[in-house]
């Protein structure tokens, strides 16, 4: 142990003699086979610096590893090269057998003869050649490796989910399930999200209250619910630390009324003199200043809306308070609250929001009677919507006649060039809604593409296509369809050029444009307090799209749900268990965080404090002190990806284990 302390301490310095062993892998004969293995080895021996060198015949199997580890604790070596494959198959592997010899694992260097010289290249001689250079190359640079050092530190296992919505109710289930804490934070007074709106969702034509309330119940009343701390009527208001120990700061809204002593009783809605437009049925009915968002919404509350009450823009007003049977449950005296929770990891899932139809003007919204967006229809459709449930126009009649509009802003590089994925599956299952409710209605579908992708996602399709008042008619462009009202008429008139150029018009009583469905109002401002970015499109943009699409750049942070992307609910829900999985694993009680050592490393000597460092690390890992000015890298948050090291105009910051000094010398090592 003395003599490694002593050799782990050796950087290589000029003049030093350092000690480098060579193990050769003949890899079975994916290697021995495709070069001259000993003008290989002869060249390699010779090199200065190689003190020894041993071919192995399979260094990655256990009696490989096993005859490494023994050879480096008798023969003591100062450094260590591996000739095999990649590194990235099997330098943990190597590193661990270092460890096990009580050797520093970063004073080891692969070379990748494998997949970069003998699979590549031909000829046997051109294959040796390569090889030997690759060698050589990795001699030279593990000369200038140090013995860096990792270290652990304590973590905070509890999560913090923005959404609740299913995605972010799945996942704080599955957090609390687990014995952690989970902080559920929604703006809006209620759980559930969009599918908690639907009166049925596809494809299987399930209740959307009904399929969401045990999970919602679970959250407020279940078995784990002591592990759930739901925060309605609240949103993120800045974000600090890093992984294993952020510190979120949440701002609370009033909601008016003492949750733990109103029992929902609704005595309280008759009495208020004031009536708002319902947000929840997107203004097409109204309720009270006080009230529940919809029936059946939970928790099973009320909220004041405190820009409409009387009381709160300066009149005296008392009678929801006079009329509620609990003395204390309407609480005028609540104030915003500002609250701090320290988390270990944060879960976005925030879900999405429909294209502004308006920005359509030809679609005829806001301008035509009788024309819905697609979630205005849903509310239609909900047994507890503005006509509960009945399809009727606007004269209070239901439509003989209705138009549905695919791809409305959806495949369309003026508005958004993304397939919505979920727009011609909520048509057809309008399509079955409106036949089972008013059989022999006229339904005539408007679609650009059709797309139905999944095992059971075909049904409803098939029977659109087989509803002898349902008429198929594919456009090319979203500006050949008009729809108005002509002159004082109810219905509306649809003109329309189909896809093969050829011009048409019909009356509709009604119709429905399935908007595409775009990021959340909000995104770019919560983007900022988490340090997240967003993709082209406006969505929080992932680590990778197809390998990590539930981590987003900045470690700790991981998304779920249409906030990410358009996709369906049952998408929504894995993603949030494959988060829910990162988080779980990652973050474990009473382990620690291993903390690697090949991150960057400031400089402050030579720091002159201009701040590009912070602007172009993608992991926003580079902080600036306040009180100095000069910059630090994080090294839970940094990915040693060397974005910094380049880009640092004074060369203050090094990239440990990637040094000017290391790859220069690999350059050099190469060329001999």
């Amino acid at each position: 142990m003395e003599n490694n302390a002593q050799h782990e301490g050796n950087h290589g310095g000029q003049g030093e003699k350092l000690k480098t062993s060579v193990y050769f892998c003949r890899c079975g004969s994916n290697i021995a086979s495709r070069l001259n293995e000993n003008a290989a080895l002869l060249k390699i021996e010779c090199q200065r610096d190689v003190s020894k060198v041993k071919a192995v015949n399979l260094l990655c199997s256990e009696e490989g590893k096993e005859f490494l580890k023994n050879d480096i604790m008798e023969d003591r070596p100062d450094r260590v090269v591996i000739a095999a494959c990649s590194p990235r198959e099997h330098e943990l592997t190597f590193r661990g057998v270092l460890r096990d010899a009580d050797m520093n694992p970063y004073l080891m260097q692969m070379a990748n003869i494998r997949e970069q010289a003998v699979w590549v290249t031909e000829d046997i001689d051109e294959a040796t050649e390569k090889a030997v250079r690759l060698v050589r190359a990795a001699v030279s640079r593990v000369q200038k490796h140090e013995p860096l050092e990792e270290h652990e530190i304590e973590v905070c296992p509890d999560v913090l989910i923005i959404g609740a919505g299913p995605a972010g109710m799945k996942a704080a289930l599955s957090i609390a399930q687990s014995g952690r804490k989970a902080v559920l934070v929604e703006k809006t007074p209620v759980v559930g999200g969009m599918p908690v709106l639907y009166e049925e969702i596809f494809p299987n034509l399930e209740c959307g209250p009904c399929m969401l309330e045990p999970m919602m119940d679970e959250i407020l009343h279940g078995e784990y619910s002591s592990n759930i701390e739901l925060l309605t009527l609240s949103e993120v208001d800045e974000l600090l630390g890093f992984y294993g120990n952020f510190v979120a700061r949440i701002r609370k809204t009033p909601r008016y009324v003492d949750m733990d002593k109103c029992i929902g009783c609704a005595e309280c809605f008759e009495p208020c003199p004031v009536q708002v437009r319902n947000t929840f049925n997107f203004g097409l009915d109204v309720k009270k200043a006080i009230s529940f968002p919809f029936l059946g919404a939970l928790p099973n509350a009320p909220y004041i809306d405190s820009r409409k009450c009387l009381r709160f823009i300066g009149e005296e007003c008392t009678m929801c308070r006079e009329s509620c049977p609990i003395e204390g449950a309407i609480a005028y005296e609540q104030e915003e609250e500002m609250i701090e929770r320290k988390v270990g990891a944060v879960l976005v899932a925030v879900g999405a929001d429909l294209y502004d139809p308006t920005n359509i003007p030809n679609l005829g919204y806001g301008k035509a009677l009788g024309v819905y967006t697609s979630m205005e229809f849903e509310r239609l459709l909900s047994s507890n919507g503005p006509t509960e449930g009945k399809i009727k126009n606007m004269g209070g009649s239901p439509p003989s006649s209705v138009c549905i509009v695919h791809c409305a802003g959806s495949l369309d590089e003026n508005h958004k060039e993304y397939c919505s994925g979920i727009c011609c599956q909520t048509a057809f299952k309008f399509n079955h809604m409106i036949e089972s409710q008013l059989p022999g209605t006229r339904i005539i579908h408007l679609y650009k593409e059709l797309v139905i992708p999944g095992k059971d996602d075909f049904s409803l399709h098939h029977e659109a296509k087989d509803n002898p008042n349902a008429e198929f008619v594919r456009y090319e462009d979203i500006r050949d369809i008009n729809i108005y009202t002509p002159g004082e008429q109810e219905n509306v008139q649809v003109d329309y050029r189909d896809a093969s150029g050829r011009e048409g018009s019909f009356m509709a009583d009604m119709v429905v444009l399935c908007m595409a469905l775009t990021p959340p109002a909000g995104s770019e401002e919560l983007a900022l307090k988490l340090g997240i970015p967003l993709d082209s499109s406006g969505f929080f943009e992932e680590l990778h799209g197809r390998l990590d699409s539930v981590q987003s750049k900045v470690k700790g942070v991981y998304l779920a749900g249409t906030c990410r992307s358009p996709m369906d609910i049952q998408k929504a829900l894995d993603q949030s268990m494959a988060s829910a999985g990162y988080i779980l694993s990652g973050l474990v009680v009473g382990r620690k965080l291993e903390v690697k050592p090949t991150v960057a490393e400031v400089d402050a000597d030579r720091c002159g404090g201009c701040r590009i460092c912070v602007s172009v690390c993608p992991f926003k890992a580079v902080e600036i002190d306040g009180e100095t000015g000069k910059s630090s890298v994080n090294a839970v948050l940094c990915q040693g990806c060397g974005t910094c090291v380049a880009a640092c105009p004074s060369g203050a910051i090094k990239g440990n284990h990637f040094t000017r000094e290391e790859i220069l010398a690999e350059i050099i090592g190469g060329l001999r």
